[in-house]
């Protein structure tokens, strides 16, 4: 390489700088001293990108000190604006402020996401590239200029130009609502399951909630009210159903189980005609045709015998008493007396029928 080659590509090195550095002026609102910091901040990791030693080259780690200082810097300024306000309203604020979505909007409209070094599509349309991106910008500001600039930055140029504090802290986020809506799409079952009921050091109640779809634990929530504790366990939940595809999983399979039990058949009703009868009392087996026969003659023969002592004179006193005795008597009894068999008293009774 020679020398001339060398000084045209510090020139092209430097005016490239340049351009970086007034793009960097409109966006922040100041020039950058060490411009290195917010060329690895708007570096993103798909780029490939590489440092001398081989390593990666990306805003992950600008990213991770950026977040930490948004939290300090933008909780210190909600919590001088809302003097008075209670620490849920406070956290509550600031995490909009410095949600993934609203640094993401951030970036766009300030013209960050146009500076991002990336191979992926559609950038652009990347709120979390983007939202990344303003955090490690923050980060590029802290290490090249101090705390202090981090607190300047957002008071004067993000709060005061671009965002109102005070519609974003009394605009109602109804999380509920949303998660609400996603079940009743996916015909899944969620509830909010209570946890714990108490109070706070001042006092104060407070309570712990649970969103629990198709028995699979979501986000949790505590606040001085079941509503405020649903909000924040409604908000946690769907955090976690775009960022971890195995709690979504996990909601469907529970899901599939549970259509697949209420889908099988029944056991058979039991048989109600079976026990209707169960009352009734069985009955001895009824008397043969022949039997009734010789029941009848029977009859007959002991109504003309009372006939024919009816019609004879009286005995005595003496004899009729005797004649009670003698039929008291046990004497014809005996074990030794052979029975008439069934088929001679069926035959005696046929033969008396047909003599009459």
């Amino acid at each position: 390489m020679t020398l001339n080659d060398i000084i045209d590509r510090l020139r092209l090195c430097f005016q490239d700088d340049k351009e970086l550095r007034r793009q960097l002026r409109q966006i922040l609102g100041f020039y950058p001293h060490d411009i290195s910091h917010y060329k690895i901040a708007l570096t993103h990791k798909s780029s490939g990108q590489r440092n001398d030693k081989g390593r990666p080259l990306n805003n992950e780690r600008l990213e991770f000190l950026g977040d930490a200082l948004l939290d300090a810097v933008v909780g210190h300024i909600v919590f001088e604006h809302f003097s008075g306000k209670r620490e849920g309203f406070l956290t509550n604020t600031r995490s909009k402020l410095v949600s993934r979505e609203s640094l993401g909007k951030l970036a766009q409209e300030m013209g960050i996401v146009e500076l991002i070094q990336s191979n992926g599509p559609q950038r652009s349309h990347n709120s979390y590239m983007a939202g990344n991106a303003f955090e490690a910008l923050v980060g590029a500001i802290y290490l090249d200029q101090g705390y202090d600039a981090v607190m300047r930055f957002m008071k004067k140029r993000i709060l005061a130009q671009m965002v109102n504090i005070d519609k974003v802290a009394y605009k109602e986020v109804n999380f509920k609502s949303k998660l609400i809506e996603w079940t009743q799409k996916n015909r899944v079952r969620m509830d909010f399951r209570t946890l714990d009921a108490g109070k706070d050091d001042k006092g104060s109640p407070t309570f712990g909630v649970a969103v629990v779809i198709e028995g699979v634990e979501g986000g949790r929530g505590q606040g001085y009210s079941k509503k405020e504790a649903q909000q924040v366990a409604a908000k946690e939940t769907l955090q976690r159903l775009r960022r971890e595809p195995q709690f979504i999983d996990a909601i469907f399979q529970a899901k599939s189980e549970r259509t697949k039990m209420e889908e099988e058949p029944t056991a058979a009703a039991p048989n109600l005609e079976a026990e209707k009868t169960d009352f009734i009392i069985a009955q001895e087996h009824p008397a043969t045709i022949d039997e009734v026969k010789a029941e009848k003659q029977a009859r007959r023969r002991r109504r003309s015998d009372d006939d024919a002592d009816e019609a004879a004179p009286q005995p005595a006193k003496s004899e009729q008493v005797e004649a009670e005795i003698d039929e008291l008597s046990l004497e014809d009894i005996t074990h030794n007396k052979a029975e008439q068999d069934r088929e001679d008293i069926i035959a005696a009774a046929e033969a008396a029928a047909f003599a009459e």
